[in-house]
């Protein structure tokens, strides 16, 4: 990227009085704990809470409409529009607001671990919390990186601000507003600092293509030979959990490059949900969590500050902030190979989807065109039990063009490279949410590691006749019967007829693909509604 002289703005900013710049992990502590920002827990985390804003908040993004970037962007609910003029008041108004403040914080560094394709980046935060955050999740530059750092974008975040939606075009208190002309990213109103993470995520889905390179919102792994998996799967659906392996070594837990050079991490640090967290079932990510961690809306013992992942009082969508580092097995830096597999996940709360099945190249195009789970309570404010969603590319809140973009490049690095695509459901079995039950951590590790190990390539399979999908009829670990969902019901009648609904919701979903191969738009459910 070329780079771009300073807004006024921006120059007032970085000249402030008390501009704390790229302060320590210890150092911000201490401002945090001063501050009375957050409180200490007896990890040696912080713990901040957040308010009203508990999750993202996607009624609240805009993308500045610009004539060099608006025929790239696909507008609409997603990617809603903001014109230049209402950008710039508010700007101001934002700018205007921080000068004010006592002290501000500023984190350099960069997103995108493989160096031919990074991007310098700058947080200014007005909390100290969020600036640790900051530099938790992105990658933390040397001294001597940092001596020449140049950033090519910028976040702004004053969450005390609050816009008035009658005179800032907003359409709450809360707002995230891109430029990708000024490239600035406007953040206000909201105290969840998943916004920060989630507006680089949605600038590098933009950037990256133009590069020839699909950006992925996915974990992955590399195993002792050498060998690649990523993982696909909106929040909630297992992908920091599950990439999380003891005897793999994490890339990433959540935003990927994929170039010709092979896989990449786009962060530094990994934003694990703690609902239900306990050393036993996910000893890494328990384990990571430690000074200079942050967890966000956590329930504490008041007396002993210890941590209750179980109490979900304050939201479901609790949180943990931590650098890769805190993981023992990881990659750095963290640029791999290219993936031998590729996995799908979904938290399907019909039970009716297979635990695991393998798909051919042309229903992994449609999958991943469909990118279905049941949204889980908590990751979006207002949402409190699940919920039958399709989010394409498994990514949609964070694409500023068009899925097919996204799509058509992985398909083709999936043939170029010959990678194996399975779709895992970390979901319900034996019934729906409210009868069945969680599909075990442990029986969707065993179907993972014989996917990963190649113990999947040639076993028998057989064909779902709603789905169409192919279910291995036996994996190492896993009891037979739990492979064929149908299998787990008490009432067999009571499956076809939520597996035909759901497959009904896939046919409707993707009337907005007609643009797809005849070969991808059948490649989805065989049961077909009545005409």
């Amino acid at each position: 990227m070329k780079m771009m002289e300073q807004s006024s703005g921006l120059k007032r900013l970085m000249q402030h009085d008390n501009m704390q710049k790229n302060l320590s992990v210890p150092q911000l502590v201490e401002k945090i704990l001063s501050r009375k920002e957050a409180i200490l827990t007896s990890t040696g985390a912080v713990r901040a809470t957040t308010g009203k804003y508990t999750g993202r908040s996607p009624k609240d993004k805009f993308i500045v409409r610009h004539a060099d970037s608006e025929n790239d962007i696909a507008w609409g609910p997603v990617n809603q529009e903001i014109d230049e003029q209402t950008f710039q008041k508010l700007y101001e108004k934002v700018v205007a607001y921080l000068e004010e403040q006592n002290e501000l914080f500023l984190f350099e560094g960069f997103a995108g671990a493989d160096q031919d394709y990074q991007l310098p980046l700058q947080v200014i935060n007005e909390y100290a919390w969020h600036n640790l955050f900051s530099k938790q999740l992105f990658i933390r530059p040397t001294a001597e990186e940092l001596l020449h750092h140049q950033a090519e974008f910028t976040i702004i975040s004053a969450p005390s601000f609050k816009a008035d939606p009658d005179t800032d075009g907003t359409n709450s208190e809360a707002f995230v507003i891109i430029s990708f002309e000024k490239r600035i990213i406007l953040i206000g109103g909201t105290e969840y600092a998943g916004e920060i993470k989630k507006s680089i995520f949605s600038i590098m889905n933009y950037l990256l293509p133009k590069q020839d390179i699909v950006s992925m919102h996915c974990s992955a792994n590399v195993g002792q030979e050498g060998d690649v998996a990523l993982f696909f799967g909106l929040s909630g659906t297992g992908k920091t959990t599950l990439s999380a392996d003891p005897y793999r070594k994490l890339i990433g837990d959540d935003e990927h490059g994929w170039s010709p050079n092979g896989v990449f991490n786009i962060e530094g640090g990994c934003y694990a949900k703690c609902v239900d967290l306990s050393e036993e079932k996910e000893p890494q990510i328990y384990g990571a969590i430690r000074f200079g961690s942050v967890l966000e809306n956590v329930a504490l013992d008041k007396q002993t500050r210890l941590p209750d992942y179980r109490d979900t009082s304050l939201t479901e969508n609790t949180r943990a902030a931590y650098p890769l580092e805190n993981i023992d097995n990881i990659l750095s830096p963290s640029v791999a190979g290219h993936p031998n597999a590729i996995i799908f996940l979904t938290a399907d709360a019909s039970g009716t989807l297979p635990p695991i099945s393998k798909l051919t190249k042309e229903q992994a195009m449609y999958h991943f065109l469909s990118g279905y789970t049941s949204k889980l309570a908590g990751t979006e404010r207002g949402v409190t039990e699940p919920e039958a969603t399709f989010s394409a590319c498994f990514g949609s809140p964070f694409l500023p063009m068009a899925p097919s973009v996204y799509a058509e490049m992985l398909g083709e690095k999936i043939n170029q490279y010959r990678s194996n695509v399975f779709l895992v459901n970390t979901g319900w079995t034996g019934g729906p949410y409210g009868v069945g039950n969680r599909m075990k951590l442990s029986y969707t590790r065993a179907m993972i590691h014989a996917a990963l190990e190649g113990e999947l390539n040639a076993v028998e399979t057989v064909t779902d006749n709603i789905f169409g999908l192919h279910i291995p009829i036996h994996v190492p670990g896993v009891p037979d019967e739990v492979l064929i969902p149908r299998n787990t019901w008490q009432d067999k009648a009571a499956y076809d007829q939520e597996a035909q609904a759901l497959a009904l919701k896939f046919h409707d979903n993707f009337n907005q693909f007609r643009h797809a191969s005849q070969a991808i738009q059948e490649a989805g459910p065989v049961f077909r509604p009545e005409k």
